[in-house]
Parts: structure tokens; sequence; C-alpha cells
């Protein structure tokens, strides 16, 4: 009965779910502003809520800091890299699996998931024993394929799923007005699918630009990545220190979703997970 009163009370119902809203909000939003505080704090002691005093000699002294910007140069080399490499790839095998009929081919599209079924950590020292008797420790190049690994996921199944958007009936009438399989794909099929593949890629590069563990392994110390260098920053130096590396670290995170946000909503990453 009680319950039903409550219910019964639009005023009442509207004013718990704002409030409701406004804790998430500040649960969310409270560490940012924190975060951003730091970043631009000079003097910050307790118990004042708010920095005493005002500075940029923290952003002064991370960019003229020789090593993060070793680390912000390998950040951005190393993720567009391994974000094309896993494009092409991928992008072969999930069309395969979107349009082909073949033995297996369930088991393989879930054996996908296997690189993240298991501790990470385990499985990058075996590959960095690999790594190390092919030469490639300490080596770009090792970097990126041990990068590669957290895109194989979102680089098949998003885009798997944005071939069977595409519908057969354009594909077989191009067809018939006489256009060859490859003008089908490049005029129909791919464009179609694209929203899909550009949403796999947003994913794809922040994984590799977010990757720690198996960069440590296999690049430190020559290879050093922005988010290894987060770890010294936060342990060694200031607050103010990690705070500016920490928003430095999610800038590219925050356009790329920005970008991505209309297929976002439009419901492609929620596709592309559907069992097959």
């Amino acid at each position: 009965m009680k319950l039903t009163w409550f219910l019964d009370v639009p005023e009442l119902r509207r004013a718990v779910g704002v409030a409701i809203v406004l804790a998430l909000g500040a649960f969310l939003l409270l560490p940012l502003l924190t975060l951003v505080l730091w970043a631009f704090a000079d003097t910050w002691q307790y118990p004042s809520i708010l920095p005493q005093s005002y500075s940029l000699r923290w952003w002064v002294w991370v960019f003229e800091n020789g090593d993060v910007n070793k680390a912000i140069f390998y950040s951005i080399t190393t993720a567009p890299v391994v974000t094309l490499l896993s494009a092409v790839i991928c992008l072969p095998a999930a069309y395969s699996f979107s349009r082909l009929r073949f033995p297996g081919r369930g088991v393989l599209f879930i054996s996908l998931l296997a690189a993240n079924a298991f501790p990470k950590f385990g499985l990058y020292i075996s590959i960095a024993t690999l790594f190390f008797e092919l030469g490639l420790i300490n080596t770009f190049w090792g970097v990126v394929l041990i990068q590669l690994i957290n895109t194989l996921v979102v680089m098949v199944w998003i885009p798997a799923a944005g071939f069977d958007s595409v519908p057969r009936e354009l594909e077989e009438a191009a067809r018939d007005a006489g256009a060859g399989p490859l003008s089908v794909f490049w005029r129909i099929t791919l464009p179609i699918a694209m929203p899909g593949i550009l949403v796999a890629g947003v994913l794809a590069f922040l994984a590799a630009f977010d990757e720690a563990q198996g960069t440590l392994i296999v690049g430190s110390p020559r290879i050093t990545t922005m988010p290894i260098l987060m770890y010294t920053l936060v342990a060694n130096y200031p607050e103010p220190v990690g705070a500016v590396f920490s928003i430095l670290l999610s800038i590219p995170s925050l356009i790329l979703l920005l970008l991505a946000r209309r297929f976002l909503i439009a419901g492609y990453l929620a596709a592309g997970f559907r069992g097959r």
C-alpha cells in the first residue's frame, strides 16, 4: 500500500529520480573534477577543499620531460599501426564469418574470445618467451604484435555485425544490373557496413592505446608508452604530475568516443556481440 502511494505521487517520484541522477553524476564527475584541480594546483594542503594557489608549472614540467615525450611518441605511433594491422587481418575474417558458411564456423567465431578468457599476464609471459626467441623483445614490432591481441575480438565481431546489416537484396540487385563482385563490395557492402567498421576501429585504437601489461613485458625498458609511464609518475612524483599526465592520456580516448558517439548510440556495439 505504501509503495503504491509512492508511485502515485508524481512530484515525489520525480524528486527521487532527480536525486538519484545527481548522486550518480557526482559519483562519476567529482573524481574527474579533483583530477583537473590537481593538474592546475600549485599548493593544495589539508583541510582546504580547493587549492590555495594555481600554476601551470607541472604542465611545463611534463612537456619538458624527455621520458614523457618519448612515451607520447610511442603511444601515438604504435596504436595507429596496431589499428591498421588489425583491420587488414580481421576485416576479411569478419566478412567471411558474415557471408560464408563453413565447418567449424561457430566454434572459430567464439574461439576469438580465448584471448580474453584467461588472465592476460600469463598469456603475455608465454608470448614474450616466443618473442625472445624471435628477437622481438624491446622492439617496436614486438609491442605492436602484443597490443594486437586486444583488438582481435572487436575487429572481427563488430564488423561482422556490420556486414550482416547489409541487405542481401541490394547486393543481388547490383549483380543483376551487371556489377561484378568487387564493384558490389566497394559500392554497396562496404559503405553500408562502414559505421560498424568505424566503431570497431575506434575501440581497437583505444585498446591498443591503453594497453600496459603486454607492452611492459615485451617493450620495456626501450619501448615505454603512456600507460606504462603513468605508473612511474603516480608512484614517484607529486600528485599534480600524475593528474596532468592522466588528462593527456585521456584526451585521445575522449575525442574518439565523441566522434564515434552517433554510431555507438545506433547500436553497432551491441549488435557486434550477439551470438552467431
